[in-house]
């Protein structure tokens, strides 16, 4: 597979890669005290099954971390990934359940 570059949209409050003629995305909302909350991620149906998902979110959190952000992960797709990778949960806000 491939490794896409992650771009951070902060005008469509989105994160993305671009590939090819495709916008795979994770939409968030940022709060002004350190919180992110990923709320949507979308990846077209020409891609799905090839991991592009997954190797999406993957770079969200390593983004977000290096940001220290504090995550809540609204997205159940997130939230799924946070699940089989349990060691992100570091990341995600005290009190929060994933």
């Amino acid at each position: 597979m491939e490794n896409y570059e992650l771009t951070d949209n902060t005008d469509e409050k989105q994160y993305e890669f671009h590939i090819g003629k495709y916008l795979a995305k994770i939409e968030y909302i940022k709060t002004n005290n350190g919180e992110i909350y990923l709320t949507h991620t979308e990846v077209p149906v020409a891609l799905e099954g090839q991991g592009t998902g997954s190797m999406l979110v993957e770079k969200v959190l390593e983004d977000i971390e290096e940001k220290g952000l504090r995550l809540i992960p609204l997205c159940p797709f997130v939230a799924g990934y946070i699940k089989k990778h349990p060691d992100w949960r570091r990341i995600v806000m005290k009190g929060i359940n994933v």
